[in-house]
This record gives structure tokens, sequence and C-alpha cells, in this order.
């Protein structure tokens, strides 16, 4: 059995300076994959470049403190490829893919736009330059494992308040469709929905800081 797990990180460093290693050791993962390292390579220590014995790969954002994705990888992956072929956000590390095999293990950190008008445009430049590409892959041949940061709650049962939020970027009705598609045209499977379809199990990945909001369970399934 092939354990995979999913991380946003929001900071290498500060998680890593909050035990996410021992942690990640704990749960005894194949493949780690990681997102919002927040970090160059020259910010990584030598242990964050060969953590707990794994085999790690990084693509950072040319901006500082800002985006990145990861992969911690019990085995030697056969090949690694960085970047979408898009130079805008290749620059701000948001795909990483390692091949064992026939099998594809994807880090992704797909953009929000929830800071400004330009960013959600930029989000939606993003998701039309990312659908022909999932359309690939899922033509491939490959099995293909996508774990990460899509920045959208594609139902109303991926989120606490769904009323409230149905103007807000994460959960906008152009986001929504695109995955809608992603899970039908595509031919891409929601791995939790399938295995969890009940909207009774609350199952969240995200939740704000502000009122409580973890402590409450009050969040999103964006991960």
């Amino acid at each position: 059995m092939l354990r995979i797990i999913t991380l946003n990180l929001n900071g290498i460093r500060s998680a890593w300076s909050k035990g996410v290693l021992p942690w990640t050791t704990a749960q005894n993962a194949d493949i780690v994959c990681l997102q919002e390292l927040k970090a160059q390579h020259a910010d990584l220590t030598d242990e964050m470049k060969a953590p707990g014995g794994l085999h790690a790969y990084y693509h950072c954002a040319e901006k500082k403190g800002y985006s990145g994705v990861g992969l911690w990888c019990r085995k030697k992956p056969d090949a690694i490829h960085e970047g979408t072929g898009h130079t805008e956000f290749d620059a701000e590390g948001r795909y990483l893919r390692a091949d064992f095999g026939n099998l594809s293990v994807v880090s992704l950190y797909l953009p929000s736009g929830s800071s400004s008008p330009e960013r959600q445009a930029a989000k939606f430049r993003f998701m039309d330059i990312f659908y022909p590409q999932l359309l690939a892959l899922a033509k491939s041949g490959r099995d293909v494992v996508i774990c990460g940061d899509w920045n959208i709650a594609h139902q109303e049962i991926d989120l606490k308040n769904w009323k409230s939020n149905r103007k807000n970027s994460g959960f906008l009705p152009d986001e929504r469709a695109w995955v809608g598609r992603v899970l039908s045209e595509a031919g891409w499977t929601d791995v939790y929905r399938q295995l969890h379809p009940a909207a009774t199990d609350e199952c969240y990945t995200w939740w704000s800081n502000r009122g409580q909001a973890r402590a409450k369970n009050v969040g999103w399934r964006l991960d």
C-alpha cells in the first residue's frame, strides 16, 4: 500500500519549528506533497534538503516568502518535472511532479484570489492554462495522483458557511463549475469525496484565524 500525504505548511521554516518533521515521520508516508513553502533554496537547511532520510525536491517561488511547492519521497523518483511551462506561474512555484514507473504524483498550489481582483484574475488565468494539462495527464495512460491546495471548495458540503460565501473567492460559481469540468469532462476523481460522500462528516482542511473558526470547525475543504 502506498501512503501519500498532502500538507499546506504556511511556511516551511515556521512548520519546521513546530515539529512538522517528527509528525511527518510518525505518519510513515511514502510521499509527502507540500505547498506554500514561503522559502527559497538558500533558506533551506541541510536537514530540510534531506528530511528524515527522504529524497526532497522543491519548486520555490522567485518572490521571497511566497508560495512554493515540494515533494518528500521515500523512494528516489525516476524523474522530476518542475513547473507548468508558463512563465507567470512557474515564477510562483506552483507545480512539482515526481514519476515512479507509471505513477506520477503532483504537488499543486493553485493561486488564491481572495486578496484582490487582480489575484482573482490571475487565478482564472491559471485555471485556463492548467485545464488542458489536466486533460493531457488524464489521457496519458499514466496513473496520476494530484495532491495540493486547490483554493476552491467544489460543493456546498465542502464548507460550513456556504450561503454567505457564494460571492467570495474559493466558492465562486465559475470556480466551482471549473472543478465540475475537471471531475466530469476531464475524467478526474475527487478521491476524498468518493470515499466520504456524506455531507455530515464536516471534514475541512482550512480555517480562518478569526472567530475561533478552528475550534468551532467552521472551515473549508480546499485541499
